[in-house]
């Protein structure tokens, strides 16, 4: 006889852990010990089910890297004790700590499932309690005796998706994130289908990499964008790397003071990287005109990284593999970019 499946709730701040008071209707938060009394539904589960609550729940819109490392440790010090883990956020920035996750969790054989609501769990009408069952359910769902997903993914309505490839679309539907660039890893409807050949596999042993480079800086390119402010941002003091927001395939003026200002970044030893604002597609530098010029310089192509990724993967780059970087931002660390051998 098997033991019983071990899972750690860790409940971080959010819309989902928020009721209803009955008498005034306010917000107040939940009282996760409580939790099978608000959710009886858990009950039906045979697994044993812990909960880890921050005294002082934080808006998604206010984590830091701090943070992530928080999650990252609590699940590093906790990793032998359970078969897997869930973790209630926030949706604002979701999509950002599950792919810091994913590279702070290396090699990892247990699930580590982020989850969260567009409604408080105690109002009618609310996702949170289909998300949160269905989020248990799944980290506790295992095959030949390990566990299925092994991984940090996001689960929200109705779809389990890679959290290093997820992001939030959209501020009212209760189907809010989406993965526009690698198939959903499971759908949850009467049953839960898993994609068996899409889920990662570790390929070595359990590895906290906590560590973040912090001196990193975003410019979107924007039509008329101001050279004053291009060079203030390259003029930082202590800058390691900078993150260009481009058009379509990787595309940005070729204003000349544009190209020179990137090219004394790179010179000062900047690392400049590529990530397209479009949600849908890849970088393909020197595909135009616009781009060539890039390639040129060294700017690094990010490939079909979301930006959450891009950013969360530069900063552990940065710090962890400061003598590689290209080579490693091109390369596949943990399933957040298609390489490019698979594209051509």
């Amino acid at each position: 006889m098997t033991d019983r499946v071990k899972i750690l709730l860790i409940y971080t701040g959010g819309t989902i852990g928020m009721m209803e008071d009955p008498e005034t209707g306010a917000l107040r938060p939940f009282d996760f010990d409580l939790l099978s009394e608000q959710v009886p539904e858990l009950t039906r589960f045979d697994i044993q089910l812990d909960t880890e609550s921050y005294d002082v729940p934080v808006d998604s819109s206010d984590m830091t890297i701090s943070h992530w490392q928080r999650i990252a440790w609590l699940v590093a010090e906790k990793y032998h004790d359970y078969d897997g883990f869930v973790v209630l956020h926030g949706t604002d920035t979701m999509a950002y700590t599950a792919s810091a996750l994913s590279f702070m969790l290396k090699n990892l054989n247990k699930p580590v499932i982020l989850t969260g609501s567009q409604l408080p769990i105690g109002v009618l009408r609310t996702d949170g309690k289909e998300n949160l069952i269905s989020s248990i359910e799944i980290a506790s769902k295992r095959k030949d005796d390990e566990p299925v997903v092994q991984e940090v993914a996001i689960y929200f309505g109705s779809e389990l998706f890679r959290g290093n490839r997820t992001i939030k679309y959209s501020t009212e539907d209760f189907d809010a994130f989406e993965s526009p660039n690698f198939k959903s890893l499971a759908n949850a409807g009467i049953h839960v289908f898993f994609d068996y050949y899409q889920l990662l596999r570790p390929l070595d042993q359990f590895q906290l990499l906590p560590e973040m480079e912090k001196q990193v800086a975003i410019i979107k390119v924007v039509p008329g964008m101001s050279e004053a402010y291009v060079n203030s941002v390259l003029r930082i003091e202590g800058l390691k790397g900078l993150i260009l927001e481009t058009y379509g395939s990787g595309n940005a003026t070729t204003a000349p003071w544009f190209i020179d200002a990137i090219r004394k970044g790179i010179e000062n030893g900047i690392q400049v990287v590529n990530v397209t604002q479009c949600n849908r597609g890849f970088v393909e530098q020197g595909k135009y005109e616009t781009s060539s010029a890039l390639s040129e310089l060294g700017v690094i192509p990010a490939g079909d990284m979301t930006i959450e990724a891009c950013y969360a993967k530069f900063m552990h780059v940065l710090h962890y593999y400061p003598d590689n970087v290209a080579h490693q931002m091109m390369a596949s660390i943990s399933g957040e970019i298609t390489t490019y051998s698979a594209l051509v």
